[in-house]
């Protein structure tokens, strides 16, 4: 009998914003922040079994197939600016170590997101598969499962035999792609050929807050891509439109005899539907009264999406709680601000405490609330949360306070994660169905565990480091004539 197929599985996880207020340290890394953490060996496949993640979904299927899966490490932190050189040489050097000792090997799999800006390198991913398959060599198939935000390089591509991105944003699919990767990484395993591989690039960037695949354009570009699909998976990646290097933007990924054609075929498909990717943007005061004349018995979600600490933002800007403050059975999630937390900790539940609330990030046009807070409810800020994003993940939030100002519930935590889960309102004693406004820190991902309960969901824009309009940031690197949104002005012209 021969021996099973051995394969090493690894992920280091970071979107960078190179526009955001806070960098991604090593003890970003470390201390994780929200659903992030660094867990090396047998510790990373304790931690991510069975949840919403790629790293999961590719160990699943290795032992479903009988194969040894050798668990290299796993590393996430939160969306912000540049991940430090530390925080990149460390955790790459510890990936690399365990992946020496671990050779030989069949095959490798990792779990990236496609979006990392070092502080040495614009390509966080692409430096992370040279080295990669420089260790393994060129007979070894190397695999990763990438994020629907990639920005995918030339590189990347080059040194990958195949990179396989998320289809849905809300990620629910973050899990079944590691497997769909790990499948392919089957295939290449068996030998022959390795396919030809293409990558096409849409001439403008897509807006965030408009790239919900739960909706048109996105929907069906999806369901269209999947309609051609061959052999080989596609991918359809609409970029993370807050890196200012080069190679930022859409892309459509490819592999097989008809790479070039269907690659090309998805992103004339993209720009067909380039006046589509927009919506409604309400000022903080349009969206708070809105959403009263809408709601009729169930929550209207206001998604703060300039400062989604999923995009870079550190979940501390203020104009939101502004508009909102006065206005009974509203909540909003969360308020990074450890200090504040801290200070309701050490003053007890019931007590009533003035604090400069928020607003520790600097943002133009924002500033801390000074007020008297009620210290409502307090938690260690550690629980599970269910709903389809997180998929079970337990998340760690640190010292976490529900203060009320004026009947607003605001949820104050010690680390940054986007309000992604119910249970991110309920850690506090916050009721999210008896509310009738919920704000949150987030983008699109909300969407998945917030929209089956909301009357209705609106997009404002407060002050905040991550734009509805990519155009209005200051970007000096992007490709001359690389439109800035869709039907905008291209860059250097």
């Amino acid at each position: 009998m021969s021996a099973p197929l051995r394969i090493a599985i690894g992920g280091f996880l970071h979107e960078t914003n190179t526009f955001a207020p806070s960098p991604a340290t090593l003890e970003r890394f470390v201390s994780g922040g929200g659903a992030g953490g660094l867990f090396e060996g047998e510790d990373a496949v304790a931690r991510l079994r069975g949840v919403n993640q790629g790293f999961a979904g590719a160990l699943a299927h290795a032992e479903a197939e009988g194969w040894e899966a050798v668990p290299l490490l796993w590393s996430a932190a939160s969306p912000s600016a540049h991940v430090s050189e530390e925080a990149f040489e460390t955790i790459t050097g510890k990936m690399l170590d365990r992946l020496k000792a671990a050779l030989p090997v069949h095959g490798v799999y990792l779990d990236l997101h496609g979006a990392m800006v070092t502080d040495h390198h614009d390509d966080g991913e692409g430096e992370i598969l040279a080295r990669v398959r420089a260790l393994v060599g060129p007979g070894v198939p190397v695999v990763s499962s990438l994020d629907l935000h990639a920005n995918v390089t030339a590189r990347m591509v080059a040194e990958a035999d195949m990179l396989v991105s998320y289809r849905t944003y809300p990620h629910v699919d973050m899990r079944d792609t590691g497997a769909r990767a790990a499948r392919a990484l089957g295939a290449l395993m068996k030998g022959g050929p390795r396919p030809a591989k293409a990558m096409a690039r849409a001439p403008f960037l897509l807006p965030i807050a408009w790239q919900s695949t739960d909706m048109e354009p996105a929907k069906g570009l999806y369901a269209a891509m999947e309609a051609m699909e061959g052999d080989w998976p596609m991918s359809l990646n609409m970029g993370f439109p807050a890196a200012d290097f080069p190679e930022c933007g859409a892309t459509a990924l490819a592999y097989g005899p008809a790479a070039e054609a269907l690659a090309a075929r998805l992103i004339g498909m993209v720009e067909a539907a380039e006046p589509d990717f927009a919506g409604r943007v309400f000022t903080p005061g349009e969206a708070v009264a809105e959403a009263l004349r809408l709601y009729q018995g169930r929550p209207v979600v206001i998604a703060d999406t300039q400062d989604n600490p999923g995009a870079g933002g550190d979940s501390d800007t203020m104009g939101m709680v502004r508009a909102l403050r006065g206005v009974e059975r509203a909540a909003i999630g969360s308020i990074y601000d450890p200090a504040a937390a801290a200070a309701a900790h050490a003053a007890g539940a019931g007590a009533r405490i003035r604090l400069a609330l928020g607003a520790k990030s600097g943002i133009p046009g924002d500033a801390p609330l000074e007020a008297e807070y009620e210290v409502a409810e307090l938690s260690d800020g550690r629980f599970v949360c269910p709903g389809p994003f997180h998929g079970g993940q337990e998340v760690a939030m640190g010292p976490s306070a529900r203060l009320m100002l004026d009947g607003l519930a605001i949820v104050v935590t010690s680390a940054k994660a986007q309000m992604a889960d119910l249970a991110m309102f309920r850690q506090v004693g916050v009721d999210p169905l008896a509310m009738r406004i919920l704000c949150v820190k987030s983008s699109v991902h909300f969407r998945a565990d917030f929209a089956p309960v909301a009357e209705a969901i609106l997009t404002a824009a407060a002050p905040g480091p991550m734009p509805v309009s990519p155009a209005s940031l200051p970007w000096k690197r992007l490709p001359k004539g690389l439109r800035l949104e869709p039907l905008g002005k291209a860059f250097g012209g």
